[in-house]
């Protein structure tokens, strides 16, 4: 299942619907993903002992083209679906202007044993990162930076290609 939509998700209620009357699911793996807070232009990413200090606006707005969107999503859930032996998959992923703190994805599979259900949740966001056609606007401090693909998300999604 997929869902792309500005409104958040409760976590345990989706869990609990994708699971509903279910006896063969032996495992549920999930991942959500969260808007971090975002070091101002010139300093450093936030770690455990340097952060930004709070101060001045923060947000992230997340873009994407309807029906192509999903679209994509659609492919990438079906090639998890492909390769493991999944009961079920959930998608959701907000667009729209969100905060720090903000849930921005949901990604939860499940399956008979927990090997498969951590392997197709791992690859379902490691595809989405690369192949979703999300666009994404950081700005801090009323400057706004659009942010680029990462040699790391890309280096993890190839590690399932062939697959």
């Amino acid at each position: 299942m997929i869902r792309v939509q500005a409104e958040d998700f409760d976590l345990g209620a989706e869990l609990a619907a994708l699971r509903e009357g279910r006896r063969d699911i032996g495992a549920l793996a999930s991942f959500v993903g969260l808007v971090r807070e975002m070091a101002p232009e010139g300093t450093q990413a936030s770690a455990p002992d340097s952060s930004h200090n709070g101060s001045g606006e923060q947000s992230m707005t997340l873009e994407h083209y309807p029906g192509m969107t999903e679209k994509m999503l659609a492919e990438i859930e079906a090639e998890a679906q492909a390769r493991w032996p999944l009961q079920a998959s959930l998608i959701i992923h907000r667009y729209g202007r969100l905060l720090p703190g903000e849930q921005i994805v949901l990604v939860a599979c499940a399956s008979p044993h927990r090997h498969a259900a951590f392997e197709a949740c791992q690859f379902l966001m490691d595809w989405l990162k690369t192949k979703a056609p999300f666009w994404k606007l950081e700005e801090v401090d009323g400057k706004g930076n659009w942010v680029d693909a990462r040699e790391s998300d890309e280096a993890a999604a190839r590690r399932w290609q062939g697959g």
